[in-house]
């Protein structure tokens, strides 16, 4: 029988710091930044031990630092994780699967099984003996169920969530527990009297359509019903966008300088979308105020693949508009979203 199963390393670069420092195994591990929680920066990822203590992606580390005085701060490299997460995916292809890589720790297998239970176990099995990481394993009948249902899994589990069970499971989770719906969807959802996920399954789809798009509307009941007909597909991964920001240690306030760093992010953005020669759709430009207050905005752009550096500088440059030039900024990021190829949707097909 065909299965589909998600694989998510945990806690994965906290996971990589300590195999390099295995002094630090038990204790509470933050990585983000430079290391030091007196400067500016957020947590990229804690281990456990650390979440224990409140901390968690996307903190300030200063905040961190006061949640859990104990951690041992760690700057992020992303070279070590980008090889680790290699060894990890030439790991998985070596299984009689097919595998679609997500990211650097999480892929789906695609396999004919009639024990996905067991497979699962040699998997983890395996990745451990060969990479050195735990991992916890999704069990589908779909790509959507298998990937959340290593929500349930971890650390270091296996969890099935399959049509017998997906009701049994997710009915009184709020919608935003499926992959695919944020939290502002799930804010708009709530708008419209639909806070758990059977209450969007058994929801209108016209109204569904009207309210939130004919496309997006009746695709948010689907994923409330589990339904998901993508296939695992062995392509290599592409980045869906590719982004840069800074976090600066003194506030920026002179509009001249906003504007240079905006160019600055923008054209090293541009290098790494010329590196994949793929069209653009999308620029967005990412502002934190201080203390610690964040706003996105964004543009659409004429998908092209040919010189993009200038169009996407020109767009950063254009969202500067919209910032708020009365409040001190402490953090700038420009990303560009790019178009998909015809095998990676730009979401779940269901």
């Amino acid at each position: 029988m065909a299965w589909v199963l998600h694989v998510d390393l945990d806690q994965f670069v906290a996971a990589v710091e300590v195999l390099r420092r295995p002094e630090l195994a038990g204790r509470p591990v933050v990585v983000g930044g430079r290391g030091d929680p007196t400067e500016r920066g957020v947590v990229s990822t804690a281990s456990y031990e650390a979440r224990a203590f409140g901390v968690g992606s996307g903190m300030p580390l200063r905040v961190a630092a006061r949640r859990c005085p104990d951690a041992f701060f760690i700057p992020v490299d992303a070279p070590a994780y980008e090889a680790a997460s290699a060894q990890v995916m030439a790991t998985l292809r070596s299984l009689p699967a097919v595998v679609e890589v997500l990211g650097w720790d999480e892929a789906f297998l695609g396999v004919e099984t009639d024990d996905p239970d067991a497979f699962g176990r040699d998997v983890q099995a395996l990745v451990l003996s060969e990479c050195s990481l735990h991992s916890s394993v999704g069990i589908g009948d779909n790509k959507l169920r298998a990937k959340i249902a290593t929500g349930f899994a971890k650390p270091a589990g296996i969890f099935a969530l399959t049509g017998d069970n997906w009701y049994d499971v997710m009915s009184d989770r709020p919608p935003d527990a499926l992959w695919g719906i944020g939290r502002k969807t799930a804010r708009r959802l709530a708008e419209l009297d639909l806070h758990t996920v059977r209450e969007l399954a058994g929801a209108d789809p016209g109204e569904l359509a009207d309210q939130l798009g004919p496309v997006m509307g009746p695709w948010y009941r689907r994923l409330a019903r589990g339904v998901d007909r993508s296939p695992v597909v062995a392509a290599p991964y592409l980045a869906r966008s590719h982004g840069r920001e800074t976090t600066f240690q003194q506030n920026l306030t002179a509009p001249a300088e906003v504007e240079a760093q905006i160019r600055r992010l923008a054209r090293r953005v541009a290098d790494d979308v010329r590196a994949e020669g793929r069209a653009v759709s999308r620029v967005g430009l990412k502002v934190r105020y201080a203390p610690f207050v964040t706003h996105t905005h964004s543009t659409a752009l004429t998908p092209s693949s040919g010189e993009v550096g200038g169009a996407i500088e020109r767009a950063a440059v254009e969202l500067v508009t919209r910032l708020d030039a009365d409040r001190p900024i402490r953090l700038l990021g420009v990303r560009a979203e790019m178009v998909a190829p015809p095998e990676q949707p730009e979401h779940p097909t269901a």
